[in-house]
C-alpha cells in the first residue's frame, strides 16, 4: 500500500497544514524528482494531480510575467526577477524529472508495456509514447533484418526457454535512502545478509530491491 509522505510529515508537524499549496507542490516535486533520478526502474506517476497544478502555476506566473514585462518601476522590475527565478526552478526541475523517466521507457520500454502493474506506473501520454516508440522500433528492426527471420523468431519479447529477451532494470544497483521514522531494514550483502534497526534520519546505502518496500510504505526517501 503506498503511502503519501505528506501524511507522515502531517503527523509530526500539524503546522504543515499551513504552508501554502504552491509551496508544498514544489515539495512534493522535489522529492519526485530526487527520487526519480536516483532510483533504477521507474516509479509510480505523482498521484492527486500534482503535475496538472504545477503546470497551470508555470502558466500563470508565465502570464503574470508578460503582464509585468515592459514596466519600468524598479519595485515591479525585482518582483519580477524574484518570479522569473522561482518559475525557471519550477521548469528546471519538471523538465529534468521528465527527461529521467523517459530515459528509463526508453530504455526498458517492453518491460514497462508488459504487464497492466508496470503500465500503471505510467502517465496516459508516457504510456501512449512508449507504444509509439516500441511500434516505431519494431517496425525498424523488421524493414531492417527480421522480416528474413522465420516468424517464430521475429518477436521481440520471446520468452522460450525460460529465456526472456526483455531487458529490464537492475534491481540489485545501489540507492542512498534517509530513513523518515526508526526502523528495521533488512539487507543483502556480498559476503552475508544484514538485519538491524536505524534511526530516524539515518542515511543508508542499500541494494533497491531491499529498500523499495521501506520507500513505497514511507518509511524511507531516497535521497
Amino acid at each position: 500500500m503506498d503511502i503519501d509522505i505528506d501524511d507522515i510529515l502531517r503527523d509530526v508537524d500539524p503546522t504543515l497544514h499551513s504552508v501554502p499549496q504552491e509551496k508544498r507542490d514544489l515539495q512534493d516535486l522535489t522529492r519526485a524528482w530526487v527520487a526519480e533520478r536516483s532510483a533504477p526502474e521507474l516509479l509510480h506517476w505523482p498521484p492527486g494531480g500534482l503535475f496538472e497544478r504545477i503546470n497551470n502555476n508555470i502558466k500563470r506566473q508565465i502570464e503574470r510575467v508578460e503582464d509585468m514585462t515592459g514596466d519600468m518601476d524598479p519595485k515591479t522590475n525585482f518582483s519580477l526577477i524574484v518570479i522569473q527565478t522561482e518559475l525557471e526552478r519550477f521548469k528546471y526541475l519538471v523538465r529534468s524529472y521528465l527527461r529521467a523517466r523517459i530515459a528509463k521507457i526508453d530504455r526498458h520500454t517492453l518491460h514497462y508495456l508488459s504487464t497492466d502493474a508496470l503500465r500503471a506506473r505510467l502517465s496516459e501520454m508516457e504510456l501512449a509514447y512508449a507504444t509509439r516508440h516500441q511500434a516505431l522500433l519494431h517496425n525498424h528492426y523488421l524493414s531492417s533484418f527480421l522480416s528474413s527471420f522465420p516468424p517464430a523468431l521475429q518477436s521481440l519479447n520471446d520468452t522460450a526457454g525460460q529465456i526472456t529477451m526483455i531487458d529490464t532494470p537492475d534491481l540489485d544497483s545501489a540507492v542512498f535512502i534517509r530513513l523518515l521514522k526508526d526502523s528495521l531494514v533488512r539487507g543483502r550483502g556480498v559476503d552475508d545478509d544484514v538485519s538491524d534497526t536505524y534511526d530516524e534520519g539515518d542515511i543508508l546505502i542499500i541494494r533497491w530491491s531491499d529498500a523499495k518496500t521501506l520507500v513505497a510504505i514511507g518509511d524511507a526517501e531516497l535521497v
